[in-house]
């Protein structure tokens, strides 16, 4: 049920705050209104440009307290709040700032988290990875000790839908020469429709490996599913409601674990370069 709740803040707060934006912009032609919506607008503003520029320019990570973007609405609820609620002592004029501002709150400090990923038994380090299949973009079945015998790095993505998600395989694209030197499996899984997958898979033609966890199966039997982790609406595309949380997994020739990454937070990834030192560090002491 919670789940099923983000899934349904996350598609409505922004939506929400565009409409605000909106109407403050439209209502604030005149002088005399210029001031009774500046707070507002500059809140709404805030929240509306963060979410458009995940997809206009989208960044593999940002910090858990995106700084800018919080002073930023917090300045606007503030605005707000002291001109309509002190100043001309309307309350309910100044509801929508605290409803925005609060929803502000939720998507950083309740949407944007997840919750119990340390009590994952199954991906430890030391552990063997345990077996699981896959399907590749041809609709085959691929088992993971298929990569045994080198390193792999096995990497669940949402989606072609998230956009930190595509700045990942960007970033990590982009680290080809790097991760090649070192004879690496790269493997990026996600559970979305094969379409989506062989996009990526012809965008980078890299020798990666883009395969899909039909069902989640793979995902349920790591402990990384994200029931209804699907923003609502997005079903319309194809994807369906329930994802993977994003993870990390780093084997060595032998299937065993010697790195994972359970993240907190959505926006917090590791980087690349994370990667390599791992890598690294597994042939010094090998």
């Amino acid at each position: 049920m919670k789940n099923l709740l983000k899934s349904i803040f996350i598609s409505l707060f922004p939506l929400t705050s565009l409409i605000y934006l909106i109407h403050g912009i439209i209502n604030s032609q005149t002088y005399s209104l210029f001031s009774l919506y500046l707070g507002r607008n500059i809140l709404s503003s805030g929240i509306v440009f963060f979410f458009v520029m995940l997809f206009i320019k989208p960044v593999p990570r940002t910090s858990a307290i995106p700084k800018t973007y919080t002073l930023w609405i917090f300045a606007g609820f503030a605005i707000s709040m002291i001109y309509k609620g002190l100043y001309l002592q309307d309350i309910l004029a100044s509801l929508p700032s605290l409803f925005l501002f609060i929803g502000w709150v939720l998507y950083l400090n309740w949407f944007s988290v997840f919750k119990n990923r340390k009590k994952n038994v199954v991906l430890k380090v030391g552990l063997q990875l345990p077996e699981f299949k896959l399907e590749n973009t041809k609709r085959d079945y691929i088992s993971s000790t298929q990569f045994s015998g080198s390193s792999s790095i096995f990497l669940f993505f949402r989606g072609n839908w998230c956009p930190l998600c595509m700045a990942q395989i960007k970033e990590v694209a982009a680290q080809y020469k790097s991760l090649e030197e070192r004879g690496v499996n790269m493997v990026f899984i996600s559970p979305q429709p094969h379409k989506y997958s062989r996009s990526l898979a012809s965008k980078y033609n890299l020798g990666f490996h883009f395969l899909v966890d039909k069902g989640n199966k793979v995902a349920t039997q790591l402990g990384i599913l994200s029931k209804n982790g699907i923003p609502a609406g997005f079903q319309t595309l194809g994807y369906d409601s329930d994802t993977v949380l994003p993870t990390v997994i780093i084997t060595n020739s032998e299937g065993k674990i010697i790195y994972v990454n359970l993240t907190n937070n959505y926006r917090v990834r590791p980087e690349p370069s994370t990667f390599i030192e791992i890598l690294d560090q597994q042939t010094v002491t090998a």
